[in-house]
């Protein structure tokens, strides 16, 4: 299935060039732009807003929620939309080697350094850098990146040359850059000089709306990857997906449909293809974040239950599903006082 048709209709950006008057709207395909829910409108539409301007960024949300989609899309929806978009993990990179990493460094520069490099910074130059999980920036390299940002310019480790550079920056973080100033782990200056607009990509526990059309999403990727016939999630197995709380949001959901697909023979994705975790998963009780872990005889019941469902109460292939001896399965069901449909094997 072509990802336009099952994706929602997408953003607006612009497409500004010099003499041309009022920018004309540009339709902005993106994987990102798969959801109705009124928190993920909310991202969309300060997307819309931001995209053609060119201040900094940051964005908040939790890991695998779609922060670096958003600064994707960003770039894409902005007038650099031809330039290069720069993403940089700054979990990855310490001490000296994320410096010149980042502004590069002269030949001879320090040990190993036999060459001059550009460095993420100039590499960007005319389009966007993302730095991911910009929290992570060591406090003396915060004030290197607050001079670059506030004078366009950049100084490769070892060189006394300066380079000018014309760059958008966005930055993503799960962490609360506001307390960490606070705490003094990280620099208030460049907080403010990064604090122009934020958005919070909202965890995908908020979006339940959305959850079963990014579902099908991933599984029609699946299909396209394999040249196979399109599957779908019988009844049971979304209630399943959309009353789990997702703790590795949309990365998660990606990765068990993916899952789902490849472990399902049929067109039809039931039950016992998912995760175990999501067959476990607690469910809520008086408020969204409150839960009760199951007991160990709840959690097995669920799991044989589903498994039995999934096999039309085939014992045998149920045993194959879970991994389990035949006579053990057997057993747990007589333990557990589980109900079988009137033919077994």
């Amino acid at each position: 299935m072509d990802g336009e048709n099952i994706s929602r209709s997408g953003s607006w950006g612009t497409n500004s060039k010099a003499g041309l008057g009022k920018p004309e709207p540009v339709r902005v395909r993106n994987d990102f732009y798969i959801g109705s829910s009124d928190s993920f409108n909310s991202v969309i539409q300060t997307i819309d807003t931001v995209a053609r301007r060119q201040c900094s960024m940051i964005i908040y949300g939790e890991t695998g929620a779609g922060k670096e989609m958003v600064a994707r899309q960003i770039h894409t929806a902005s007038q650099r939309t031809n330039k290069v978009f720069v993403p940089v993990d700054c979990t990855t990179l310490t001490g000296q080697l994320f410096e010149s990493q980042l502004f590069g460094h002269a030949k001879g520069a320090f040990t190993g350094a036999v060459s001059d490099t550009l460095g993420f910074f100039r590499a960007a130059d005319g389009g966007t850098i993302f730095l991911d999980e910009i929290s992570e920036i060591p406090l003396d390299l915060q004030a290197k990146l607050l001079r670059v940002l506030q004078e366009s310019m950049v100084t490769p480790v070892g060189s006394v040359k300066s380079y000018p550079i014309n760059i958008r920056i966005l930055c993503a973080t799960n962490r609360n850059l506001r307390r960490m100033v606070e705490d003094n782990k990280f620099r208030a200056d460049l907080y403010y000089r990064l604090n122009v607009v934020t958005v919070e990509v909202p965890p995908l526990r908020n979006r339940k709306d959305d959850i079963l059309g990014l579902a099908q999403y991933f599984l029609a990727q699946q299909s396209l990857l394999y040249g196979e016939t399109e599957k779908t999630l019988d009844p049971q197995a979304a209630q399943l997906l959309i009353d789990y709380a997702w703790p590795g949001n949309v990365r998660e959901l990606a990765n068990a449909m993916e899952r789902a697909y490849v472990l399902t023979p049929t067109d039809i994705i039931t039950p016992a293809s998912l995760p175990t975790e999501i067959l476990i998963a607690p469910q809520s009780q008086n408020c969204e974040n409150e839960f009760r872990l199951p007991t160990l005889d709840e959690a097995q019941r669920k799991v044989i239950v589903h498994a039995l469902n999934a096999t039309g109460g085939k014992k045998l292939a149920a045993a194959k599903i879970l991994d389990l001896d035949r006579r053990k399965l057997n057993r747990l069901i007589d333990k557990l006082d589980i109900s079988l449909p009137d033919q077994t094997l």
